[in-house]
């Protein structure tokens, strides 16, 4: 029998990708999102392929509503293997330009969301004792940028709440695993349906990743929940070094660059969908699909991604290299 997977936020962007890419190898996967119209489309792009999709529309900030689609995807679908949190919602603007009701709003969705799908996975697996849950977190997960506060904040306090969680699961020596994976920039439509009061369309900080690349990595580390987080993208790893090694420095420079760098070079539409509130591709709306308006500037692969999913034999060869190194070195020192 295929596993079943949950993935939040999977109308669209990483979420939608993610949904897809499990499907191909055979999962069944329920789709929960607030908009009905991407929804529908991602769940017909995987039947379409042969796969089995169960799409639920569901707010992850209402607890009542993620209890509901964990109950409804355990009767049609079976025992839930894997949960993937990824919805989320932000605003770009400055801190004292977000008023407090979309502050909240924002944490609601991006943290507390993670929150509830993480304890009705929970429910769910500890009786069975097995399971994996994946935390799709971010670089600004450990490196703050100015114009993000709110998803900044949610973001990091998922850090928090994910390294004491598995420290307790660790304790009762359960066999479910929870594991991060930190994405770099990646080309998702929340850039065209984003709440902004940015002058000009917002955008992400390049180098920017196509979406496939973001959910080949949230599958790999699925597959091998024995690591505590994963980081996709050279830019994920940089960041988060150099915050650490010179964070005081890294706030001046984004302090210069960061407003700039979030936007891209044509005016904002007054009139473009926003999704805080009410989901842009819901009754009404438009299906987004899994990618953004950058298309053209996009990678789709990541160095680092590769090495991340090869690192034990790229471990291995290095150490060999550098054993066969002092070898031939302690042997022409013997000549």
């Amino acid at each position: 029998m295929s596993s079943v997977a949950v993935v939040t936020g999977a109308s669209a962007g990483v979420g939608r990708a993610t949904a897809r890419e499990l499907a191909r190898g055979g999962t069944r996967v329920a789709l929960l999102a607030r908009g009905s119209v991407g929804l529908a489309a991602a769940a017909r792009e995987i039947r379409a392929a042969g796969g089995t999709a169960l799409p639920i529309e569901t707010d992850m900030a209402d607890h009542a509503q993620v209890e509901a689609a964990a109950e409804r995807v355990t009767a049609e679908l079976g025992d839930i293997d894997l949960w993937i949190n990824g919805a989320f919602t932000s605003v770009f603007a400055p801190f004292v330009e977000i008023d407090p009701a979309e502050f909240r709003r924002v944490t609601e969705v991006t943290y507390l969301g993670y929150v509830h799908g993480t304890r009705v996975a929970l429910d769910r697996m500890l009786p069975r004792d097995r399971g994996t849950i994946v935390q799709v977190g971010s670089a600004l997960a450990y490196r703050s940028i100015p114009l993000q506060s709110a998803y900044c904040g949610a973001k990091h306090a998922i850090v928090g709440f994910t390294e004491s969680l598995r420290c307790e699961l660790l304790h009762s020596r359960s066999r479910v695993r929870v594991t991060m994976v930190h994405l770099p920039a990646v080309n998702t439509p929340q850039f065209d349906w984003v709440l902004s009061r940015l002058d000009r369309h917002p955008q992400p900080v390049p180098p920017i990743y196509q979406p496939e690349v973001a959910a080949r990595a949230i599958v790999y580390a699925a597959s091998r929940p024995g690591r505590r987080e994963y980081w996709i993208g050279a830019s994920t790893v940089a960041t988060i070094l150099a915050n650490r090694i010179a964070p005081a420095l890294l706030d001046r420079y984004l302090g210069r660059t960061g407003y700039r760098s979030q936007q891209a070079d044509w005016p904002a539409d007054p009139h473009r969908p926003e999704n805080l509130w009410h989901p842009a591709d819901g009754t009404g709306g438009v299906d987004f699909g899994a990618h953004g308006s950058f298309d053209g500037r996009a990678h789709r692969h990541s160095p680092q991604a590769w090495m991340s999913r090869h690192r034990r034999s790229l471990t291995a060869g290095a150490v060999a290299l550098v054993a066969g190194t002092a070898a031939v070195g302690a042997a022409l020192g013997r000549r």
